[in-house]
């Protein structure tokens, strides 16, 4: 015959080991958790930065590229000046070759300019590589997209693992978790 103070106390102490293993796997989920979080600050951070630095890159290189318009014109402006000197009839005249030298002179230096770094050449190289840099900021803003909503499921996954006390849920969460974390630092050195 069963003992009932026996079989009691059986289930009572079945009943307290699960309760431990429950609040051990809440306190190990709480922790995961704190640590999606704190990556999901991190990463919004990177997010936010990256945006920034892709508007920066962006007005630099408009600005850039409407400074070579400018000397584009003002070159155009120079190279119609000396085809109109060339064209009078008294072109040939020193006071008129002095015009058209200095106007093909100024036209040429529209175009190339090292000393200041102003001539359309530079100018060109400059807005080329803002354009990069702006290019590798709207890259890496979008891979700290990815990387955030990543963490925010996995944050998700882990919650519900808590409550429904499905472990398996919070080996995904904590799965996609380091996944999603390292795909930001992978962002973040630029290795994609």
């Amino acid at each position: 015959m069963v003992d009932p103070v026996e079989t009691a106390q059986q289930q009572l102490e079945k009943a307290h080991e699960s309760h431990d293993e429950s609040d051990h796997w809440a306190r190990w989920m709480a922790v995961a958790v704190s640590c999606l979080a704190a990556s999901l600050a991190l990463v919004d951070l990177g997010a936010k930065s990256s945006q920034t630095a892709y508007l920066t890159h962006n007005i630099t290189a408009s600005d850039t590229w409407n400074a070579y318009q400018g000397k584009n014109l003002r070159a155009n402006l120079w190279n119609t000046q000396a085809t109109m000197l060339l064209s009078l009839p008294n072109a040939a005249d020193p006071a008129v070759q002095e015009r058209i030298k200095t106007a093909q002179s100024e036209a040429e230096r529209m175009h190339d300019e090292p000393a200041t770094g102003d001539g359309m050449k530079q100018l060109k190289a400059k807005a080329e590589n803002q354009e990069r840099d702006r290019d590798l900021a709207f890259h890496a803003y979008h891979g700290f997209e990815y990387t955030s909503s990543a963490l925010e499921i996995s944050i998700v996954l882990a919650s519900v693992s808590v409550v429904t006390r499905v472990h398996a849920l919070g080996l995904v969460a904590a799965g996609i978790g380091l996944l999603a974390a390292g795909y930001g630092l992978a962002v973040f050195a630029h290795f994609v």
